[in-house]
């Protein structure tokens, strides 16, 4: 019978006695829970939410249905987890407003960490940007409680800045806005991006100069620097 996941392999001791430790079955847990997550992302992204199916995902992840189920009993937890993980990606990209009261630091950081992501979730990114176009039916807790006071405590920051004299005189969301659309743009539009590379997507030479004009533009715009401070 298939062993469901979670359980720890069986291992034999010395006298034939079974043998089994927290560390093996945490060990295993986060692989599984890994796959069936990378296995969730890529079925959600293909065929959306309504399309997709346990089966599919558990097929995908290479195990039995009952073991999806063992992890994340309904297919809208499954989902909610794979637009968490990229969520907290996402605001964890920001740190650098916390560690960096320079501006054009941690902007910069923040932009490269997201251009980043887009490379490595681009598909977790499409599957937001799908949830989000059909009006967060699914997520929207997450806006409300998660998203915007992440989204207001970073405004905060930006307006201290202006303040300070350190940034041009602008709204915080808009700024927050621009870079959110052109950085997850290389994941949501990458076949379009591809198209006009040639078929390819960006090799890694191209996607560094793509990083260095996208937070020399936005940084450009935003920026005073110290010789025209008052």
């Amino acid at each position: 019978m298939a062993q469901f996941l979670g359980a720890a392999p069986v291992r034999q001791a010395p006298d034939g006695q079974k043998m089994d430790t927290p560390t093996d079955r945490s060990t295993i847990r986060v692989g599984n829970e890994r796959a069936i997550l990378a296995a969730a992302e890529s079925v959600f992204a293909e065929q959306g939410f309504g399309g997709a199916t346990i089966a599919e995902i558990a097929a995908r992840a290479g195990v039995p249905k009952p073991n999806v189920h063992y992890y994340f009993p309904t297919k809208a937890k499954l989902y909610r987890a794979v637009i968490e993980r990229v969520l907290t990606a996402w605001l964890d990209a920001a740190s650098s407003f916390d560690t960096s009261d320079d501006p054009a630091e941690a902007l910069t950081a923040y932009i490269e960490a997201k251009m980043d992501l887009a490379r490595e979730m681009p598909l977790s990114s499409r599957i937001w940007a799908s949830e989000i176009m059909r009006g967060a039916p699914f997520i929207q807790d997450f806006l409300d409680t998660t998203l915007t006071p992440w989204v207001r405590s970073r405004e905060a920051v930006v307006r201290r800045w202006i303040d300070e004299g350190k940034l041009k005189p602008l709204e915080p969301k808009f700024l927050f806005y621009m870079i959110w659309a052109t950085t997850q743009h290389y994941a949501n539009a990458a076949h379009e991006i591809a198209t006009l590379e040639s078929g390819q997507p960006p090799d890694d030479a191209t996607f560094e100069r793509a990083k260095k004009q996208i937070v020399a533009t936005i940084l450009g715009g935003v920026v005073r620097h110290a010789e025209t401070r008052s």
